[in-house]
């Protein structure tokens, strides 16, 4: 069985740099073994892939690239946070929002471009419950945003003697 890493690496991807704060908040956040991730965009080298309404200016599968991309940096602001991708127990949830056309119905089509990246890299620890909402706009004009919470391995305690 391969590691997260090894997964990655036959994908042809690489875990980016952990994107800088656009406001006043973290890129992941640690409360015991869960981590919060803070909305991840689908930049590249903080630039946006796409910009637009999802069904209007952006097409569902450029959106559901997107997805996959920020899905991408959410994964390395937790593996920043816990010192890899080994670090991960399981993904417990991913919210991915969606800046739609107000005709657009095809959110979810749209959050299995994350979900699918994440149970490629990450086998049955990447299965995890799932939201995927419309929503107006987004920060920056972008197409999709990703939230994960994720469990993590337990880091041991010393005790003292």
């Amino acid at each position: 069985m391969s590691s997260p890493a090894e997964r990655l690496a036959e994908l042809g991807l690489t875990l980016p740099a952990v994107a800088a704060p656009l406001a006043a908040y973290v890129p992941a956040v640690r409360a015991g073994d869960l981590v919060f991730t803070s909305g991840q965009l689908p930049s590249v080298e903080g630039r946006l892939t796409a910009t637009g309404k999802v069904g209007a200016e952006v097409s569902p599968d450029t959106a559901a690239e997107c997805a996959r991309l920020a899905a991408l940096n959410a994964l390395a602001a937790v593996a920043a946070e816990v010192g890899g991708l080994g670090g991960i127990a399981r993904v417990v949830k991913v919210v991915v929002f969606v800046a739609s056309d107000p005709g657009f119905t095809g959110q979810a089509q749209v959050a299995n471009g994350a979900s699918e990246l994440i149970g490629s890299v990450l086998g049955d620890a990447g299965r995890h419950a799932r939201s995927a909402v419309g929503t107006a706009v987004l920060p920056l004009d972008s197409p999709v945003e990703v939230e994960l919470v994720v469990e993590v391995r337990a880091t041991p305690t010393i005790r003292a003697l």
